[in-house]
């Protein structure tokens, strides 16, 4: 499958100093020893040369190598400016995830503002979802995921701004039908969602919405809502708004 193509503008950093910044990002040696206490496994990966999009991935102990486990493609927060999976807050976060769920995570290295105004991080959480389900052929790039994923139990998640494309790339599966991977849930913990008040943030950070109302931050007003890219599961959705109210709401798909 063809890397999904992002446009640039002049005044955006090349190619070539995205690859340096990620680089620096970088707080984990690439492959690290299996934890001592829970067995986990993690290594760095390059999803796409050209942009700098990158992941770490997460490997649980596997008692029987020959065990297909669910993935978890994990988009982390930070108002779509700070982290990354390489930090030990959110490397923690996602170990112990794996070791707890059994599952097999891919925490995704979007790009981040200012630098790379939004929808960047949408484009790059997009392409990684595309480039882990191409491995649904069992002749990807990446050999965990071609030896140790179930591609029919594929979860998609994150927290905060992580959250919020998360909720855009599941929808975005369902509206242009993802092939290779069957995304069986998704988790949503306090997305980043707007409401019908103007935010300074977004103003600075995604000049290019179209407004209070764009559904790649306000969902509640996207006429295709119900074609989520899920199906046949429960899912729990934890609501924060700029205003900072909350709502927690169980749905079925």
């Amino acid at each position: 499958m063809p890397p999904h193509q992002i446009s640039h503008s002049s005044s955006r950093p090349s190619s070539e100093s995205t690859k340096t910044a990620a680089s620096k990002d970088l707080k984990a040696p690439k492959s690290s020893r299996p934890d001592p206490e829970t067995g986990v496994r993690s290594k760095d990966i390059v999803l796409s040369l050209e942009s700098g999009l990158s992941a770490r991935i997460f490997l649980p102990k596997l008692p029987d190598p020959t065990q297909k486990l669910p993935l978890l493609v994990f988009i982390h927060g930070g108002a779509f400016v700070i982290e990354f999976p390489y930090s030990p807050l959110y490397h923690s976060h996602v170990a112990l995830l794996t070791s707890e769920a059994n599952v097999v995570v891919l925490s995704v290295h979007y790009r981040r503002a200012p630098e790379h105004p939004l929808p960047v991080a949408y484009e790059d959480s997009w392409e990684a979802l595309q480039w882990a389900a191409a491995h649904s052929n069992r002749n990807g790039p990446e050999t965990w995921l071609n030896d140790y994923v179930d591609f029919d139990h594929v979860f998609v998640g994150g927290d905060s701004a992580g959250a919020t494309l998360t909720n855009h790339m599941v929808h975005r599966a369902g509206v242009h039908r993802l092939s290779g991977a069957k995304i069986v849930g998704m988790i949503l913990l306090h997305p980043y969602f707007g409401n019908e008040k103007p935010n300074k943030l977004l103003e600075v950070i995604f000049p290019a919405c179209s407004g209070l109302n764009d559904p790649r931050m306000n969902p509640g007003k996207d006429p295709k809502l119900g074609r989520l890219g899920v199906g046949g599961c429960w899912f729990l959705w934890l609501r924060r708004t700029f205003s900072g109210t909350g709502l927690g709401l169980t749905m079925k798909h």
